[in-house]
C-alpha cells in the first residue's frame, strides 16, 4: 500500500542545507496498522506530508495507494483519506453538510454521499448529530467527525495524524475502538502518527521508528520491546548512601547491564527478570540492605525510544491515562 526508497527532502534556511528527511525506506502492506513515531524534529512531520502530497520530496521514490507519488499526485489524493491533527470542520456548518460537501469534491453524487455519511454516522457512534454544529460536539465526537470525512470516499489507505490529541482518557479509548474497526470491518490500512506510546502498543501491528530524518528501527510493538535487552529491575533504598551497594549488588547479577543510580532509586536490566529479582532479594537479605521497593517490569516502548534516540517520546505534557479495562479491550 505505501512503498518508499530514498526519500528525502532538504530544506534551506539561512543559506544552508536542513536535511528534514535524509533518505527514508518503508513499506505498508494493505490491511495493517502501523505507527509512524518519533522524537520532535526527527522528520515525522515532514514523511507525513510528502506521503500525503501535501509537500514534494527533494529525492527518492514512493508509490501511495498504487500511484507514483511523483508521477500522480492526483491519483494519491483520490486513493487516501487524511485526517490532520487540527482537523478540518467548520465550526459553525451541520455535520452531515461537511461528510457531503467534502464527499461532493470526489465527484460523489449527493445521494450516495448522504447514504455514505450516515452509514459512516452509524459506524462512528455518531448517530443523531447530522445535524449538529460542530462547535457543539465533545472533542470525541469532533476526532470521529473528521475520521468520517476522511473515509466518505472510500478509500483504501488513511493517514490519521495524532487523532486523540487533547481527548480525554474514555474519548481516546472509544476512539482506538473505532480505528481497529476501520481494519477489521472496512479493510482499512490505516498510517497512524502519535506522541502516545500506549496507544501505538495498543493499535498498531508495527511500528516505525524516525529519527534525523532516518528509520532507526521497524518491527511490531513485542519485537522491538525484546530488542532493549533484558527486564527493567528497580531498587528504591531507604536511604540514599545504600545505593551504591544495591548497584553493586544489580551489576552482579548474570546478564546484567550496569545499572544507574538517582537518589535512593537504583535502575538496571538483567534477563529473566522474574529470577533475576528472586536472586537480587536473597541478596540484599543476605547483606542486611533495608529497601522501601523492589519490582521487576517488561521493557515497555518509552524504553525502546530512549534506547534507539537518547530521548523519549513523551511530550512535556503526558497524555491522559486510559483505563486498564479500555487498553485492554483495544487490542
Amino acid at each position: 500500500m505505501i512503498h518508499a526508497r530514498g526519500l528525502a527532502r532538504t530544506f534551506r534556511k539561512k543559506k544552508q542545507e536542513v536535511h528534514a528527511v535524509a533518505g527514508v525506506d518503508l513499506d505498508v502492506e494493505a490491511g495493517e496498522i502501523v505507527g509512524f513515531l518519533g522524537p520532535n524534529g526527527a522528520g515525522k512531520t515532514t514523511t507525513l506530508r510528502m506521503l500525503t502530497t501535501l509537500l514534494e520530496p527533494t529525492a527518492g521514490t514512493a508509490t501511495v495507494a498504487g500511484c507514483d507519488l511523483i508521477a500522480d499526485p492526483v491519483g494519491v489524493r483520490r486513493r487516501i483519506g487524511y485526517v490532520s491533527q487540527s482537523g478540518s470542520t467548520a465550526p459553525e456548518a451541520r455535520a452531515g453538510e461537511e461528510v457531503v460537501d467534502h464527499a461532493r469534491l470526489y465527484g460523489i453524487s449527493t445521494e450516495e454521499a448522504t447514504a455514505r455519511g450516515k452509514q459512516l454516522f452509524h459506524e462512528l457512534d455518531l448517530d443523531g448529530l447530522w445535524e449538529r454544529q460542530p462547535k457543539a460536539m465533545s472533542g470525541g465526537q469532533r476526532r470521529r467527525l473528521d475520521i468520517a470525512l476522511g473515509l466518505v470516499h472510500v478509500p483504501g489507505l488513511v493517514f490519521l495524524d495524532e487523532p486523540t490529541t487533547g481527548l480525554d482518557p474514555q474519548a481516546r479509548a472509544n476512539l482506538w475502538q473505532h480505528i481497529r474497526g476501520l481494519r477489521a470491518e472496512r479493510g482499512t490500512t490505516v498510517f497512524l502518527t502519535t506522541h502516545y506510546l500506549d496507544e501505538a502498543d495498543a493499535l498498531c501491528d508495527r511500528i516505525l521508528v524516525i529519527d534525523s530524518g532516518r528509520i532507526v528501527a521497524a518491527g511490531t510493538p513485542d519485537q522491538l520491546k525484546s530488542d532493549v535487552g533484558g527486564d527493567v529491575l528497580t531498587v528504591t533504598a531507604e536511604h540514599a548512601d545504600a545505593a551504591g551497594q544495591v548497584a553493586a549488588l544489580m551489576a552482579a547479577l548474570p546478564g546484567a547491564e550496569a545499572p544507574q543510580v538517582d537518589g535512593t532509586r537504583v535502575v538496571g536490566r538483567a534477563p529473566n527478570g522474574g529470577a533475576a529479582l528472586v536472586a537480587l532479594v536473597r541478596e540484599l537479605d543476605a547483606t542486611g540492605i533495608a529497601v522501601a521497593g523492589i519490582e521487576s517490569r517488561r521493557p515497555s516502548l518509552d524504553d525502546v525510544f530512549l534506547g534507539l534516540t537518547g530521548r523519549s517520546l513523551r511530550e512535556t505534557g503526558a497524555p491522559p491515562a486510559v483505563p486498564t479495562e479500555s487498553l485492554e479491550a483495544a487490542r
